[in-house]
C-alpha cells in the first residue's frame, strides 16, 4: 500500500497516542508479522512512545531443547527423520539434524508433508518431525491420517499468551494477535483473556489499522478482542480443520523454550503406533539426559518472552548469525533476531 493512502491512519495513530499520554506496549505474537512489521518499516513511523515488542511466535524458536536433542539422537540412532528446512540448522546438545546428515544420518528437508509421505516409500521407517502452531497441525494429521509415524512438537498457540500475562515479566498493553493460527482457532477462546487484542493481517494497511484499532482500545479503557482480519478469519474459525486435529490428536502439556512447561498447550498424537516417542521409546531411553540443557550464552528465551530486543543479546551478529547461527531465533526465518539481522538497515 502506498504511503500517501496510510497517511490518514498515521495521523489518527498520531493523536490516539497524544491522547493516552504515556507509553504504551503492544506485542505481536506471529512469526509472519514479526516479518511484515520489520520488512514495511512499521516502527518507523509510529510515535515515540508505542513500542513494538515480539512474542512467542515463531514455531522453530519456541521448541523445546529437548525435543531437538530427542530427533537428532533419534537421527544418528538410524531412524530417518524428514523435517521443514529451518528446524535442520537448529543447534542441540548433540549438534543439528544438519550437522547428524553430515555425520551419515539419513535426515531429509521436506517442505509438505506430502514430500514426506513419498519419502517414506523409500524409507518406511521414516519419523516426520511435525511442527508449528495450530495452522500446520491439520496437514500433519492427514499424513497421521496416511500412517506416518510423528514425533509432534505441534503447540496451541492460546496458551503461550495466557502464560506470558501470568508470568507478568514485561508490561504489555495490548496483543496484534496472529491471523493465521485464528483463521483456524476461531475469535472466541481469545475472549477468556480479557485483554485488549486485535487479530490482524499482513499488509502494511492490515497491520497500520490493527495497530490503530489496538490505539483506541487502550485510549477507551476497553479490553476487547476485535478481528481487522476478516477476510480470513471467522468467529468459529475453520471446523473442519479444528476436526481433524481433534482426530488425530490429543491436548497435552507441553515444553516451550523459555517457559518451561504450560499446561494444556501441546498436540500429543493420539495413535501409539504412530506416536514416534512412543514406537522409538526404547531408543529415546538411551539418550544421556544428564546432557540436556539450554545453549549457554543464548537468549532466546527472553526474546521470546519480549523481555529483550534480539540487538541487545551480546551475541547479536558476533558469535550469532544466519550464516552461523547459536540459538533458533536466528536460524528461523520467523525468529526475532534473523529478522532483525536482516532488516536493521531500514531502521
Amino acid at each position: 500500500m502506498k504511503r500517501k493512502s496510510i497517511n490518514p491512519l498515521i495521523e489518527k495513530i498520531k493523536n490516539t497516542a497524544a491522547e493516552i499520554g504515556r507509553d504504551v506496549v503492544l506485542m505481536e505474537v506471529c512469526g509472519t508479522h514479526t516479518q511484515a512489521i520489520s520488512e514495511k518499516g512499521i516502527r518507523n513511523i509510529l510515535p515515540k512512545n508505542i513500542k513494538l515488542i515480539s512474542g512467542p511466535g515463531c514455531p522453530v524458536c519456541v521448541t523445546a531443547q529437548e525435543d531437538i536433542d530427542m530427533v537428532v539422537h533419534l537421527a544418528l540412532s538410524g531412524i530417518p527423520i524428514a523435517t521443514y528446512g529451518d528446524m535442520l540448522r537448529v543447534p542441540g546438545n548433540f549438534g543439528s539434524l544438519e550437522e547428524a546428515r553430515s555425520a551419515g544420518a539419513k535426515v531429509f528437508s521436506v517442505y509438505s508433508v506430502e514430500d514426506a509421505l513419498r519419502l517414506r516409500k523409500q524409507h518406511p521407517n521414516l519419523v516426520f518431525f511435525g511442527l508449528g502452531f495450530d495452522t500446520t497441525a491439520p496437514m500433519t494429521a492427514v499424513a497421521l491420517e496416511e500412517g506416518l509415524i510423528t514425533y509432534s512438537v505441534h503447540k496451541l498457540f492460546l496458551p503461550a499468551m495466557e502464560a506470558l500475562l501470568e508470568m507478568n515479566e514485561t508490561k504489555i498493553d495490548g496483543f496484534i494477535s496472529p491471523g493465521h493460527v485464528s483463521a483456524i482457532a476461531g475469535i472466541e477462546p481469545y475472549r477468556r483473556m480479557k485483554m485488549a487484542q486485535v487479530i490482524t493481517g499482513f499488509e502494511t494497511e492490515d497491520l497500520i489499522v490493527g495497530i490503530y484499532m489496538l490505539l483506541r482500545q487502550i485510549a477507551e479503557g476497553r479490553r476487547e478482542v476485535e478481528n481487522e482480519y476478516k477476510r480470513a478469519v471467522k468467529e468459529e474459525g475453520n471446523l473442519v480443520a479444528q476436526k481433524i486435529i481433534s482426530k488425530y490428536f490429543t491436548i497435552s502439556d507441553a515444553k516451550w523454550r523459555g517457559f518451561g512447561m504450560i499446561p494444556r498447550s501441546g498436540l500429543e498424537v493420539k495413535d501409539p503406533k504412530l506416536n514416534a516417542k512412543i514406537v522409538h521409546k526404547g531408543v529415546i531411553a538411551k539418550m544421556d539426559a544428564s546432557k540436556i540443557k539450554e545453549q549457554s550464552g543464548c537468549k532466546c528465551g527472553e526474546i521470546i518472552r519480549g523481555l529483550l530486543a534480539p540487538e541487545k543479546c551480546p551475541m547479536f551478529a558476533k558469535a550469532c548469525t544466519p550464516k552461523k547461527p547459536f540459538g533458533p531465533c536466528m536460524v528461523s526465518q520467523e525468529g526475532a533476531c534473523s529478522v532483525e539481522y536482516k532488516f536493521r538497515s531500514l531502521k
